[in-house]
């Protein structure tokens, strides 16, 4: 890959990564409810799932997927409806001020962390037409593909993880001295919850 090209990839790259979504919600979540540096396991979650979806358009099940109307909804209203059940759980979460409690719930196991990631990003097929449309710009036919498509996605996910933990990660410890308090970690579960609902419909409507 050309130096220039590879600019214009790393450029869109970093665009793409400071937009808000669900992806930046979650690690939000996590920084806040497990800690900043526990975080990662869910933002690698994340990455999983780009590289599945980079995989699905370069072997071209992306194209049957945006072309059959069944299985791009299908796809589309399960993640619509993880996202809100995941808003809704978070919702509904009542700290209880119990150090104990409160303690397990920051030690969630980092598999759970890593799957709960994966599945947010994973459920998104706007995600698979994105890249149909964003990888055909960056990916010569005349040179190889193997290592074209290993700089594509090594970028992507270098300049996402660190956006999402330097960044979103990061941005949420702001909001620690909040979950101090009963009331602090109510407010800050229903608001997380709310946006988890909001990008839920989102998916679903827009």
């Amino acid at each position: 890959m050309q130096f220039s090209l590879w600019l214009a990839l790393l450029g869109a790259t970093v665009v793409i990564s400071f937009t808000p979504g669900a992806g930046a919600i979650n690690t939000m979540s996590n920084s806040l409810n497990a800690g900043f540096g526990r975080s990662i396991w869910g933002i690698l979650g994340q990455q999983a799932a780009l590289v599945i979806h980079v995989a699905i358009v370069a072997l071209g099940l992306g194209l049957l997927v945006s072309n059959s109307p069944v299985l791009f909804a299908a796809i589309k209203y399960a993640g619509a409806a993880y996202l809100i059940y995941l808003g809704l759980r978070q919702f509904l979460a009542k700290p209880t001020g119990n150090a104990e409690v409160e303690a397990a719930r920051r030690d969630e196991p980092a598999f759970s962390m890593f799957r709960r990631g994966m599945w947010v990003n994973l459920l998104n097929p706007k995600a698979i037409v994105f890249f149909l449309a964003f990888m055909p710009g960056f990916i010569r036919l005349d040179q190889p593909q193997l290592t074209q498509y290993l700089v594509l996605i090594a970028t992507v996910l270098a300049v996402d993880i660190l956006v999402m933990w330097f960044f979103f990660a990061a941005a949420a410890r702001s909001f620690q001295r909040f979950t101090r308090t009963v009331r602090g970690l109510t407010m800050m579960n229903r608001a997380f919850g709310v946006l988890f609902i909001a990008v839920g419909l989102m998916l679903a409507f827009l």
